[in-house]
């Protein structure tokens, strides 16, 4: 007979906290009822979408290539690796997504991005734990793709963060926030080519000297909203190998697919 762990069992003082924090929840749905975060219809809880936006998402999950997390039609055994990868392998190791980049998603990524609803940062960062679970078990930090300084005080928070605090909060992963810099104030990617991202983003991250330490023989996971040629994810992971990481994986929200690489269940 094996001996079975006995729950922790709350004392008063804990029992009162979780009561007044239940209690206060209560209060703040009945004063503002919860809204769906992306078309603010009625939902039981908050952080979250309704039914008909949450049909409208396009799920990324297995079958996919294990490099780019682009989905396959069918399964080709764990590790398979589509031909774009083969031609071109990535810095990074591994990467998934939670869903394509369709006009949901889109409206998701810019409520958090332009239009500080951090609600919405907390409903795509749990949606990142399915199709990401694999990559946070491994991992030993979660690093979030930095802002340059002067982004980060227009902007006041970093998207990136958000996902990867709330994916750190579910997870019980560290999130490593000062790991990675961004030293260059680059341009926007909206708009360039692959290539022109690629110049874009070339050089401006680096880990400082004082935080080689948390990434040296770690495996890594790098957090971003949204991936479109991967050209900052690669940057990130070129950088971090080149700090000392064992392993970079690379999670983010959405994926810039095209139509042949929709291959996903409606």
């Amino acid at each position: 007979m094996t001996d079975e762990p006995i729950a922790e069992i709350p004392s008063p003082g804990q029992r009162g906290r979780q009561l007044a924090l239940h209690l206060w929840h209560g209060f703040v749905d009945w004063i503002t009822p919860p809204k769906c975060v992306a078309c603010r219809a009625d939902v039981t809880a908050g952080a979250t979408l309704c039914l008909s936006c949450w049909q409208t998402l396009s799920f990324i999950d297995d079958p996919v290539c294990d490099a780019l997390g682009i989905p396959f039609e069918y399964d080709q055994g764990e590790g398979a690796l589509s031909p774009a990868a083969i031609a071109d392998p990535p810095a990074w190791d591994r990467a998934r997504a939670a869903v394509a980049f369709t006009e949901t998603a889109k409206t998701l990524v810019h409520l958090l991005k332009y239009n500080d609803m951090h609600e919405a940062g907390l409903a795509m960062g749990r949606m990142m734990l399915g199709p990401g679970r694999r990559l946070i078990a491994d991992c030993d930090v979660l690093i979030p793709v930095p802002l340059h300084r002067r982004r980060l005080w227009k902007r006041r928070f970093n998207q990136a963060a958000v996902l990867a605090q709330e994916i750190g909060r579910l997870s019980g992963k560290p999130v490593g926030a000062q790991v990675l810099l961004r030293t260059l104030s680059t341009h926007s990617q909206v708009g360039l080519t692959a290539e022109e991202r690629r110049k874009n983003v070339r050089r401006a991250f680096v880990v400082p000297t004082e935080q080689k330490a948390a990434v040296e023989g770690k495996r890594v996971l790098v957090i971003d909203d949204v991936r479109t040629t991967g050209a900052t994810a690669e940057a990130c992971a070129a950088t971090l190998k080149a700090a000392g990481a064992a392993h970079v994986d690379v999670l983010s929200f959405a994926l810039v697919l095209t139509p042949a690489q929709l291959h996903i269940d409606a």
